[in-house]
């Protein structure tokens, strides 16, 4: 396996590193420190029962909820050699654990770290990220279906260099591959990595421009002696009981941009992620529906593997009002879980197709309103869109709309 490509994340300032998952709120010596954020929204749904990455599906008979999308509780503390992270996330759904990881590092120089424990895999860009700190309600679909809640169990090297080429950091992790609260099913590890720069201050401190470029290298088990493999516009099964046990590859490759301007208007930023690889999956069914199809596995799948290749990315633009507490929001998002197979191909008879193969955008549009420090307001509107397949209950697009008025506290 000759992967050992190099991962970097952005050399933050330490107001930026409460955006950044995979820190304590400082690395200042500190005891024991209590921060966190609470996300209360109401949302109505265009049909009732839909299949939703807008915080989870709806309820069968349900086209609109009140919800507890986050409660985020972080303690952390850091002393000359180490620090600890312990958060916990608090919803409608019960208690869990979001982040438990320890870090060690020089005492006099922190530009080198090991992380141990459960913290976010370090690719990309978005995955990182804070969701206290995120102008959009939710992260992309495409994220969210291969690296569902983001975090994974593992290992973890960084280097933030602290004079010398300062505005990159590498990191390396190894992890289950299963991701959060979940028991690794097989004895393969996967590897990640992400290669990050930012500069900041650019053009008389106006222009903050970042970029990079990750990968992650891993498998997913078979449990049965045949898997399905694409061929063009469907799949071709292939039966061997050697199949059974055997690991095929889950490959991604992914890059990022971020740019920010302040200008006499306000702040604008662009901020785009794209991604591509191969996904083991399963077909949709009466009880896996075609979102989760192509999902990673937290258990071991129990059904035929589909072999797919997919590409997805999202584009967010936002713009301050005039210096005040206002910024508009758009948000465009594609994912794509088979590039090998046109829509209108999709349940043809022979094709081995299903609603997991299905292609998904959405264009997102909103205001966020910072009613002060801690609280934030934010209104979005989000137009989900699929072409029509040959399948039953998805020959045309399906009413998946989801609106969004969410309250953020933050302390």
């Amino acid at each position: 396996m000759r992967i050992l490509f190099i991962c970097l994340l952005i050399t933050l300032p330490l107001f930026v590193l409460a955006q950044n998952n995979n820190a304590p709120s400082s690395y200042d010596i500190h005891d024991i420190k209590i921060t966190g954020y609470l996300q209360t929204q109401f949302q109505v749904a265009q049909s009732p029962g839909i299949f939703s990455w807008s915080g989870g599906d709806f309820s069968p008979n349900s086209s609109s909820r009140f919800m507890l999308r986050r409660g985020r509780l972080k303690v952390d503390r850091v002393d000359k050699f180490s620090s600890v992270v312990f958060q916990l996330d608090g919803t409608q759904d019960g208690l869990r654990i979001m982040d438990a990881f320890i870090q060690f590092h020089n005492p006099q120089d922190k530009s080198l770290l090991f992380t141990a424990g459960l913290f976010n895999r370090p690719f990309g860009y978005s995955i990182v990220y804070s969701s206290g700190y995120r102008d959009f309600p939710e992260r992309a679909r495409v994220f969210q279906t291969l690296m569902p809640r983001e975090r994974d169990l593992g290992a973890m090297i960084s280097y933030r260099p602290k004079k010398i080429l300062h505005f990159i950091t590498a990191e390396l992790a190894v992890v289950n591959g299963s991701g959060l609260n979940a028991r690794d099913y097989d004895s393969n590890k996967d590897i990640i990595g992400n290669l990050n720069f930012k500069f900041d201050s650019l053009t008389n401190k106006k222009l903050h421009v970042g970029f990079g470029a990750s990968i992650y290298k891993g498998t997913v088990r078979s449990n049965t002696d045949t898997y399905l493999k694409p061929v063009e516009n469907g799949f071709v099964s292939v039966t061997d009981e050697s199949n059974v046990g055997y690991n095929f590859r889950r490959d991604y490759y992914g890059a990022n941009l971020q740019l920010e301007y302040n200008n006499s208007f306000g702040s604008t930023t662009l901020k785009s992620e794209y991604i591509q690889g191969k996904q083991p999956g399963v077909a949709a069914s009466s009880s896996i529906s075609g979102l989760a199809a192509s999902q990673s596995f937290a258990t071991q799948p129990t059904t035929n593997l589909y072999l797919r290749n997919f590409n997805g990315y999202f584009i967010w633009f936002t713009q301050q009002i005039a210096h005040t507490k206002l910024t508009a929001i758009v948000g465009y998002d594609v994912y794509d879980p088979n590039t090998d197979v046109d829509e209108s191909e999709i349940g043809k008879v022979g094709s081995n197709t299903t609603a997991g193969d299905i292609k998904f955008s959405t264009l997102g549009y909103g205001v966020t309103y910072a009613l002060n420090g801690r609280l934030k307001l934010t209104i979005y509107n989000e137009h989900v869109h699929n072409n029509g397949t040959q399948l039953t209950n998805y020959q045309n697009d399906i009413k998946d709309n989801v609106f969004t008025t969410r309250l953020q506290y933050r302390w």
